[in-house]
């Protein structure tokens, strides 16, 4: 018998649930949720859908954070949400971005692993990000990719047509929520 995972919410971590500074995220002191993101990180959970961080973190790879420091700003992410929200997982690729790793998003890498690991079916999840690699990651695990423009580039690149797009994550939640 073929066992059906769960559908999920997979998102992006900068520019989606906080602001994505310059200089990356590399301490608490300094996450800034965008308004609203947390909140909707929370009634996506009181709706039974698993939410999942999958992101890009170079300041690793660079020596500009420690994996613990990230992981420091991942246990803040949980405190952060409100409203009975939680993410069931945390999936960093810690690589700069010519390392050849086939975890880096546009790869879908991180989304294969935490489907494996938390046995999601991504062909009916979302991948909710703020670039164009959020998208293409989404796109190459088979799930429905929807870009938020509350990161630093609202607009895809040239050349990259958008399936569906939001002014922010509360936004998308609430799309993703009427469809049930």
């Amino acid at each position: 018998m073929t066992r059906v995972g769960r559908p999920a919410v997979l998102l992006d971590r900068d520019g989606t649930l906080n602001v994505n500074p310059s200089n990356y995220v590399t301490s608490i002191d300094l996450l800034q949720p965008i308004p609203g993101s947390f909140e909707a990180v929370g009634r996506l959970t009181r709706a039974g859908w698993p939410v999942v961080v999958v992101t890009n973190q170079a300041c690793i790879g660079k020596g500009l954070a420690t994996a613990e420091s990230v992981n420091d700003v991942h246990d803040e992410c949980r405190r952060a949400s409100t409203h009975g929200g939680s993410f069931e997982g945390f999936y960093v690729c810690p690589h700069v971005p010519d390392a050849g790793c086939t975890c880096r998003k546009p790869l879908p890498g991180l989304l294969l692993s935490a489907a494996q690991d938390l046995d999601l079916d991504l062909f009916r999840s979302y991948m909710v990000g703020d670039t164009i690699r959020d998208v293409l990651a989404g796109r190459a695990a088979g799930a429905t990719s929807l870009w938020v423009r509350t990161g630093n580039d609202p607009e895809p690149p040239d050349g990259h047509a958008l399936d569906l797009a939001f002014d922010d994550l509360a936004s998308a939640a609430d799309w993703i929520l009427e469809r049930g």
